[in-house]
């Protein structure tokens, strides 16, 4: 099999490998452990010429050798910016053998040009294009499906020149492992590893290897270079090269020059190599740097000004010398990255500033894509060259919503090209908006803020609308760079600068510094800045009053003015209903405020549907920072409905945003409320996990979401049956009584649970629960009653059996359903404290059924325990952290062996868990087999049978 190699080393997996055994016995044990069913991720680190790629030859020899199917990529120094090259490198060649589903076929004709080329639709506009994460699942459920039953191993070299989208997405994957036998293998310089990259490693946690690529030794370099070397000469070699295998490979093959003579870099090396070229070749080499990393002769032939013959010719030359070698049918690449280096470098600039005009000219003319024009406009343009400009522009805005960084480049690129003059300057705002809300996006928030306070800077004193939408803008990034006062500072002066700071154009900026307040948990200063500003006014958008609406019900809420919060909340919903989407686009951070005050108020169903529409607006405008906001609010209110799986699944894609973003303030907003999902689904230990992150992090201390961290981190802890520790951790995020940091409604629950989690307070917590109930809150009436429950469970346990019983009824009413299944477990352990054996049984059946229904897997475990020392018979436990369901089945087959005894066919199976309908039947065989049945009939017997 040949691999894509080092320079001057062999890549051939037949060739002789020397040295390496450690790294070698490393690689068979990840596949051996791929091949039996799991998920690996391998790093394979070392300095440039270390013999990685020769390494990667010998791990895709090894795959086949087990069975595995290899596919190998290369990530391109010069096609950096190109959104997942390494994965188009790796996959495009091989998506014809794959059957794909239409929505993910979709998804995924905006990536690879083999789909994009046999699609018979045009790809999505940029503003409706999925957002990444959707993106990233579409990938991982690719993968999935060319590992089929036998296996993939994805194997990429040179990852360091990796575009950023291939390490966000390679970051998803190993934040969430497929399911089926998967080896990922990257190999990267650790000198250029971007930090993400980097970080990869420890991302992968258990499941990744890292093996570092060092120097050969003596002894490995004499039997490299065999025996027809001299003594003398092999040690001035290894002197030379360090032991480093490409250095020392290049200067081996400049028999003609002395070893002291010779270049002490690897670059110099290959500069010598090519200057052996005849001229001919050497202009042609330089021309193939130039046009791409993999290239087609006619390119190369366009670069150099020569004919396609010429062009032929030369490549046979150069294929002939080593030079560059055959790729995909009809195209060539170079031996090695560095030697396409050195024979960009070895060209003029003059010269290469031509070639890349001519590739420029020659794809518009042949009407390639801007994306595909962009890399040499961008380095052969002239300043003030509208034609240029507007590539740039096309290509940023073609890529924005997939590939943010790489839409940041250009416009930037683009700025860079425009003159600095009167005319251009509406232009020049134009973009700086846009390069402002890609940086953000795209996780560059230090840089959109700077962008943003540039834009002040360009922008007239007396251009107060647009200076009041920018200096919003800057304070929204300054917010997620956990520089809150910065934020109130920025927003306060541009204030200061306004003549009439109550005049309509200040709304927006009076507006932001009521969110800052809110997020500081300071509502009092909040309700004083809304009390000066009117519901509308003359001049108004009307996008402006709905927004000012969307904020007054969360202070009003704070403040425990709950007829004044019911009231405002039913105005702004209103509005909000009946606003178009681009009114809702403008002010996404403030419709947020009132989804979270309507959640909050128990209006659930209302605050779903507005989280909902939010979002989708958020996801065609790009708004990315908004929608982990959005969706993590959905995920909070999913919660207290108890439809924990889909919290749990909602959850994932804030969390990732957050990541993308590198806003430390957005992801322990994020993490919290995982944290919460995953300790009431059964799941402690991932719970804390999350926990401890998000109030390690640091950002968001003494505000909202820091206090919201560290109560998520309390409920962890109890669950985990921490619970000293979570009733601590609970306590410290009360904050005091005259400013409490968390919201009426968590501190309520947090009593309740308080009440259960800590006994001989159990009292104290009951009464406080009760003087924080109100009846104007009916969806947080039954809290007090089951917290008094808890108290009395042990002194008075038919007292306590009717509180909790009263406590079901109304959270059930509330449609609180996990409280209310709580509630009933309580009620069923108070009848049986009393004598009354058959009630007992009665609530805790239903409390198990509940929590069935519910997805809280320990909650049921705990509920059927107490069944069965009532002498109930029921199914056993499956026990949290157990990889195996019953049967033995994988948690997957599992899933899929549910779905079925469900009445599901494997079409709506495969929707409902995202993968292809072959991949269900692949599980539906192996559910089968296990089962020892033959069709699905024999499943559901087998399940009923079960339960």
């Amino acid at each position: 099999m040949q691999f894509r190699g080092e320079a001057g080393i062999a890549v051939s997996s037949e060739s002789r490998l020397v040295g390496r055994r450690d790294a070698v016995r490393a690689f068979a044990d990840l596949v051996e452990v791929t091949c039996d069913g799991g998920f690996r991720f391998l790093a394979v680190v070392g300095e440039p010429g270390a013999g990685k790629t020769r390494l990667l030859a010998e791990l895709a020899t090894i795959t086949a050798e087990r069975g595995l199917t290899a596919l190998s990529g290369r990530a391109a120094e010069f096609e950096q910016i190109m959104p997942f090259s390494v994965l188009i490198d790796a996959l495009d060649d091989h998506l014809e053998t794959v059957a794909l589903a239409p929505a993910q076929g979709r998804l995924l004709a905006t990536v690879f040009p083999a789909l994009a080329e046999e699609s018979s639709e045009q790809p999505p506009a940029s503003g409706d294009r999925i957002v990444r994460f959707r993106l990233h699942r579409a990938l991982r459920q690719l993968l999935d499906e060319l590992a089929g039953p036998s296996g993939l191993a994805l194997i990429l070299d040179d990852v360091h020149w990796a575009d950023t989208s291939s390490v966000e997405f390679l970051d998803h994957l190993l934040r969430h492992p497929p399911r089926g036998r998967l080896l990922v293998a990257v190999a990267y310089r650790p000198a250029q590893a971007t930090p993400r990259l980097a970080a990869l490693i420890e991302t992968a946690g258990a499941n990744g290897r890292q093996v570092n690529v060092g120097p050969l030794s003596p002894a490995e370099v004499a039997e490299l270079l065999g025996p027809g070397v001299s003594r003398a000469r092999r040690a001035a070699l290894y002197e030379a090269s360090g032991g480093n295998p490409f250095y020392l490979d290049a200067l081996a093959r400049m028999d003609r020059l002395g070893v002291t003579e010779l270049p002490a870099t690897v670059s110099a090396a290959l500069r010598v190599e090519l200057d052996e070229l005849p001229p001919g070749l050497l202009r042609l080499a330089q021309a193939a740097a130039v046009t791409a990393d993999e290239f087609e002769p006619a390119l190369v032939a366009v670069a150099a000004q020569v004919t396609r013959r010429a062009a032929l010719a030369a490549v046979d030359g150069m294929v002939a010398r080593d030079i560059l070698r055959p790729a995909a049918p009809g195209r060539f690449r170079f031996r090695h990255p560095l030697v396409r280096q050195a024979a960009y470098g070895s060209a003029s600039a003059g010269w290469r500033h031509d070639a890349h005009t001519r590739l420029a000219a020659h794809l518009a003319e042949v009407g390639a894509p801007a994306t595909m024009r962009a890399h040499h406009v961008e380095r052969s343009c002239s300043i003030g060259d509208p034609d240029a400009v507007d590539t740039l522009v096309t290509a940023a805005r073609a890529v924005s919503a997939q590939a943010p960084g790489t839409s940041a480049h250009w416009l930037g690129k683009a700025l860079d090209v425009i003159r600095v003059e009167p005319g251009t300057l509406e232009l020049r705002l134009e973009l700086l908006m846009e390069l402002c809300r890609a940086q953000s996006v795209s996780g560059r928030l230090a840089e959109g803020r700077d962008t943003a306070r540039e834009l002040l800077k360009l922008l007239p004193a007396g251009e107060y609308a647009r200076r009041a939408r920018a200096a919003r803008l800057c304070a929204l990034m300054e917010r997620q760079l956990n520089r809150p006062h910065e934020a109130r500072a920025l927003l306060l002066d541009e204030l200061s600068r306004m003549p009439d700071p109550r005049a309509p154009v200040a709304i927006p900026l009076r507006m932001r510094l009521v969110a800052e307040s809110m997020m500081r948990v300071d509502f009092r200063a909040a309700q004083a800045v809304l009390d000066l500003m009117p519901d509308a006014g003359d001049g108004w958008e009307p996008a402006l009053a709905m927004a000012v609406a969307a904020l007054r019900p969360m202070p009003a809420y704070a403040a425990g003015r709950i007829a004044d919060a019911l009231r405002t909340a039913e105005v702004a919903g209103r509005l909000v209903d009946t606003a178009p989407d681009e009114h809702l686009a403008e002010w996404l951070d403030v419709v947020a405020w009132l989804c979270w005050a309507e959640s909050m108020l128990g209006h659930y169903s209302v605050a779903l549907r507005h989280f909902e529409r939010a979002a989708a607006v958020a996801r065609a405008t790009g708004q990315n920072y908004v929608l982990t906001t959005l969706l993590a609010g959905t995920a909070s209110t999913l919660i207290l409905l108890g439809r924990l799986p889909e919290a749990l699944d909602i959850i994932e894609e804030p969390v990732e945003e957050a990541r993308l973003l590198g806003s430390g303030h957005q992801v322990v907003f994020a993490l919290a409320q995982r944290c919460r999902a995953l300790a009431w689904s059964g799941d402690p230990e991932a719970a804390l996990r999350d926990g401890e992150e998000a109030t390690g992090i640091g950002a968001g201390r003494g505000e909202v979401a820091g206090s919201m961290a560290q109560n998520a981190l309390g409920v962890a802890m109890i669950a985990a049956g921490r619970r000293a520790e979570g009733v601590a951790a609970l306590r410290a995020a009360f904050g005091d009584s005259d400013t409490p940091r968390l919201d009426a409604g968590t501190v309520l629950a947090t009593c309740e649970l308080l009440a259960y989690a800590e006994p001989a307070e159990a009292t104290f917590w009951a009464d406080r629960a009760a003087q924080l109930t109100r009846q104007d809150l009916p969806a947080f009436s039954g809290l007090a009653p089951l917290a008094r429950a808890h108290a009395l469970r042990a002194e008075d346990p038919g007292t306590a059996a009717a509180l909790a019983e009263q406590a079901a009824m109304l959270l059930s009413t509330a449609d609180r359903r996990l409280d209310a299944g709580r509630a009933l477990l309580t009620a069923g352990l108070a009848h049986d404290a009393a004598g009354e054996r058959r009630l007992a049984r009665e609530r805790l059946r239903g409390a198990a059924e509940i929590f069935q229904v519910c997805g809280a897997r320990a909650l049921e475990c705990q509920a059927n325990k107490e069944r069965r020392r009532l002498g109930v018979r029921v199914p056993g436990p499956w026990p949290a952290g157990r990889s195996d369901a019953p049967f033995g089945l994988s948690r997957r087959e599992w899933e899929v062996a549910q779905l079925v005894a469900a009445g599901r066919t494997n079409h709506e199976i495969a929707e409902l868990l995202f993968v292809h309908r072959r991949t269900v039947e692949t599980h539906l065989s192996s559910v089968f087999r296990k089962l020892g049945v033959t069709n699905r009939v024999g499943v559901v017997t087998k399940l009923t049978g079960n339960a």
